[in-house]
């Protein structure tokens, strides 16, 4: 998705050497030098520039615009109030990693945190929604799902806020009877003015979140040219939002003609930007917006929750008298002395002697190729009306003297706004400049490189501190890109009394940091096998015991299990350890059989000699056991009856998991009663995508529950299924289990830990099951081999690292599960069948080899048919689930198909299981 950013003319020349973004997926550029545009002249102007630059050949405005979906920030404003990021913007403000988030990175700036949710708010948007606009001195933060957003010409996000917050603000105001529809917009409305409003209807606080069709577009650039066709001032809000609504508080009658929609922000919080105090205030207020000490994912030792030190080097004690202050891209040397109420940014390295009094700032701006310009500042300083043009700020090119010269202005008191400047500072300076002349000619390169340059001097204390630092909640894929490209040594290997999780993560941002360098992939490797098996001996302690098997059965009965398989519809993933451990997670799924038959079958019976014989019919294979060490081999490659084997000994025969000691295999069978014979059926091609080896691994553990009395239920077969897959280090999550014993139609739920046991809410059925809509639902094979091993392992590495996009996205996918639920609930089956669509979007964002290029050739030709579609599993290839859009159209689809097969594919018939993991006895 494009953004759009309109930045100040400095940093729009400078934003992608300085951020690194790519110049393909971010366009800047800045209003006219001295030409006011406003809000909504500015937007046409930004929109404008960029057509001018990325359209295609003989491309018109309007085709350009239909295009794809575009994000535009506004940011391009003088920070008046904010001096210590005017230069650089308000938008790149380095902003702390949250106490209570994972994924993040240290590098982070008030844009990173900006756009995970307006991208969010896009991906809901109808495609006739294609442009956002929004302000870049703002952070929102959203937890709740994104709802359903309809399809206007504008549509406004508002927070409930009370009238003291409300005043300054923009406000939406609609009809008690019509509450998503805006009547008028007023702005900065009274208190008194508010409470009137509240008599007798509703106010939304307006956020600067709008969402505009190609119409409104079209008529926004229409109001912001005068009657010569040229770009004038036009405000977004006060005028062209002030003519919009059913009832406008400034009436226009063509914009009369656009329908606008306003939403709340479910769970919305706004965070503003715009001063030197909110600076401290807003990140304070992020910061201690969970206090839950079970979601605080260290333990700060911070004097005061009000001291924020980043991108820094700091020499003298930090104690709780330093309240309210801000230390960013600066050296504070041992000669320092600070007070409270202080903001540092940008100090070089210095051997200064100093004291700074209470409400003091001080920033240093780089310009030119060497030299620096001081900036001492009250924190309450507004640089209003001609204080921004004053000359007042003294240039230097060396740092000793520019240590002179801030002793002169602090012992004067010039650093309060309307001060002139010491004669002998200005005496010393090689010139004095104003606060618009800084963001004008500071060398925001060079600043970018003193900050990078303070960073990776922090990296190696942040590690050593981790017990008392954010290191490993932080995004570590980012951590170790940064140490291996810096040359940071890693730190100590972590002993093991630290938590287990914290040791898994610690291994992969080792693994990941050595296999960026040469000649280290053994021990990358090495560390990344370190870390998969932490995650297995956490998963198996959680569930590990022993048994005493005992013979339940006569010797000519046998026992036979048997299972469906699963589809997962919803959620897939965030079932899969390290991100469930992390934060729990939740799936949509159903149990079907195929053909009219559960296709996984277990059956065993007693035999009279002291060993284990497995067979398996569909592979036609079988295998005689007679000893621990043969039964222990259960991780041989190629082997294939890795499954019996490794649910014989989680049955407890084996000396590490049986209550009793027995000298050999053969000794315990005797006692056992004899041996038995243990037959495996699979009726599903290999690398189906339905959860055949988890389903089928439960399917044992059913049957030697039930013939050694071992008493498990099905949750404990699904804990145990867990367990034997760990332990055939195939890893995997807990759903495929679930999915299949389970019956019907479910969404299972886990939260944080290493016990994970979902709880279990049955859906009803009639979506699945009713005359209407059961032939809708198609099975088909594609024939396609899956490979999905490899992509389960590269999710998997990605989770160990905290990797943020992945997890945003798996947090977004189980919010997307909650929406399938309430769905299927309300038995809307369109919606449901458009939410399926949205999963399989959300399983290829995850990773690109769910979707090869013969599934993307065999789907496109069912697409138009089609509600949604999806791979089941981890994708890849195997069985391909679609929901027709009617009866007729699966009938086209089956046609369609059928005439464009590929080897072995088919159509299978699926129906909904009703009894899940059946056991019984002959």
């Amino acid at each position: 998705m494009k953004k759009l950013l309109s930045l100040p003319p400095n940093l729009a020349g400078t934003f992608h050497e300085v951020t690194g973004r790519s110049t393909n997926e971010y366009f800047c550029t800045h209003d006219p030098v001295d030409h006011k545009l406003g809000s909504g002249g500015g937007t046409t102007w930004l929109l404008e520039e960029c057509y001018r630059a990325w359209a295609q050949e003989g491309e018109t405005f309007a085709d350009w615009l239909a295009r794809e979906k575009r994000i535009l920030i506004h940011a391009g404003g003088q920070s008046r109030r904010l001096p210590s990021y005017a230069p650089s913007g308000k938008v790149l403000t380095p902003v702390p990693v949250f106490r209570w988030e994972r994924g993040q990175r240290f590098s982070q700036s008030l844009l990173d945190l900006q756009l995970p949710l307006y991208e969010r708010i896009m991906a809901k948007a109808p495609e006739g929604l294609r442009i956002m606009i929004v302000s870049g001195d703002v952070y929102i933060h959203a937890d709740e799902p994104i709802g359903a957003i309809p399809d206007a010409d504008v549509v406004c996000f508002g927070l409930w806020l009370d009238s003291s917050v409300a005043c300054n603000h923009g406000v939406f105001v609609s009809r008690r009877t019509t509450p998503g529809i805006l009547e008028r917009m007023e702005q900065k409305p009274s208190p008194e003015k508010l409470a009137e409003i509240s008599a007798k209807g509703f106010y939304l606080t307006d956020i600067g979140v709008w969402l505009l069709s190609d119409r409104a577009v079209e008529l926004l650039a229409k109001r912001s040219r005068n009657a010569e066709g040229h770009l004038t001032e036009y405000d977004l809000y006060s005028e062209f939002g002030c003519a919009l609504g059913t009832n406008p508080s400034k009436p226009d009658p063509e914009l009369a003609h656009l329908t606008v929609a306003i939403l709340p922000l479910k769970g919305g919080e706004f965070y503003h930007y715009g001063t030197s105090r909110e600076l401290i205030s807003s990140t304070l207020a992020v910061q201690n917006r969970i206090n839950d000490q079970h979601r605080i994912l260290h333990r700060s030792r911070k004097p005061h929750p009000s001291i924020f030190v980043q991108n820094a080097l700091i020499e003298v004690p930090v104690t709780n008298a330093n309240r309210n202050t801000w230390i960013e891209n600066s050296h504070v040397s041992a000669g320092w002395t600070l007070s409270h109420d202080n903001i540092i940014t940008g100090v070089p390295r210095n051997a200064w002697q100093v004291a700074i009094p209470e409400g003091v700032c001080i920033d240093v701006v780089p310009v030119g190729a060497s030299e620096w310009v001081l900036r001492p500042y009250g924190i309450t300083d507004r640089f209003a009306g001609p204080e921004q043009q004053r000359r007042r700020f003294p240039v230097f090119n060396s740092v000793e003297a520019m240590g002179v010269a801030l002793n002169a202005i602090l012992a004067s008191g010039a650093y309060a706004e309307g001060a002139e400047v010491p004669a002998s500072v200005a005496e010393s300076a090689l010139r004095l400049l104003s606060a618009e002349e800084i963001a004008a000619e500071a060398n925001l390169p060079r600043l970018a490189s003193q900050r990078a340059e303070f960073r990776t001097q922090s990296w190696s204390a942040v590690a050593r501190n981790y017990e008392h630092s954010v290191f490993y909640q932080l995004d570590l894929a980012d951590a170790a890109a940064e140490f291996a490209a810096n040359g940071i040594e890693l730190p100590a290997p972590l002993t093991e009394e630290a938590p287990l999780l914290t040791r898994i993560h610690d291994a992969m941002f080792r693994s990941e940091t050595l296999r960026a360098l040469p000649g280290r992939e053994a021990e990358a490797a090495a560390e990344a096998d370190n870390a998969f098996s932490l995650l297995r001996t956490g998963l198996t302690e959680a569930g590990a015991g022993s048994r005493d098997p005992r013979m339940s059965v006569c010797h000519d009965q046998i026992v036979w299990a048997r299972s469906p398989v699963r589809i997962d519809i919803a959620g897939g993933w965030t079932d899969t350890p390290p991100f469930c451990l992390m934060e729990g997670g939740n799936v949509i799924n159903m149990a079907i059989e195929l053909n009219g038959q559960p296709p996984l079958q277990t059956y065993i019976r007693p035999c009279a000699e002291p060993h284990i014989v497995c067979r398996s019919i569909d592979l036609g294979a079988s295998e005689t056991i007679t000893t621990y060490e043969e039964l222990a081999r259960f991780t041989q490659v190629g082997s294939p009856f890795s499954i019996p084997k490794a649910a014989c000994v989680l049955a407890g025969f084996h000396p590490s998991r049986s209550e009793r000691s027995f000298p050999s295999l053969r000794a315990q069978l005797e006692d056992f009663g004899g041996g038995f014979e243990l037959t495996l059926l699979s009726a599903i091609p290999a690398g189906s995508g339905l959860g055949t080896s988890s389903i089928l691994a439960a399917t044992v553990l059913g049957a030697l529950s039930n013939f050694c009395a071992l008493g498990w239920d099905k949750s404990m077969i699904g804990q145990q299924t867990l367990m034997l897959e760990q332990m055939l280090t195939t890893g995997g999550g807990w759903q495929d289990q679930y999915g299949g014993i389970l019956p019907g139609v479910k969404l299972l739920s886990t939260t944080d830990g290493f016990s994970q046991t979902p709880t279990v809410n049955w859906l009803p059925d009639g979506l699945f099951t009713s005359p209407d809509y059961a032939p809708c639902h198609l099975l088909y094979y594609t024939g396609i081999t899956r490979t999905a091993k490899n992509i389960l392992a590269e999710i998997v590495r990605r989770m160990f690292l905290n990797q943020g996009d992945q997890l945003r996205l798996l947090r977004t996918m189980k919010e997307h599960t909650m929406e399938m639920y309430e769905a299927i609930l309300r038995q809307d089956f369109n919606r449901m069948g458009r939410l399926v669509g949205t999963t399989w979007a959300q399983n290829r964002a995850l990773d690109r080899g769910t979707n090869p290029p013969a599934i993307d050739a065999l789907t496109a030709k069912i697409h138009d048919l089609c509600l949604g579609y999806k791979l089941p599993g981890a994708g890849g290839g195997g069985f391909l689930y679609m929901i027709a859009k009617d009866p007729e159209a699966a009938t086209r689809i089956r046609a369609i198909l059928a005439a464009h097969p590929t080897p072995n594919a088919r159509f299978v018939d699926l129906r909904l299981s009703t009894t899940g993991l059946q056991v019984t006895r002959s």
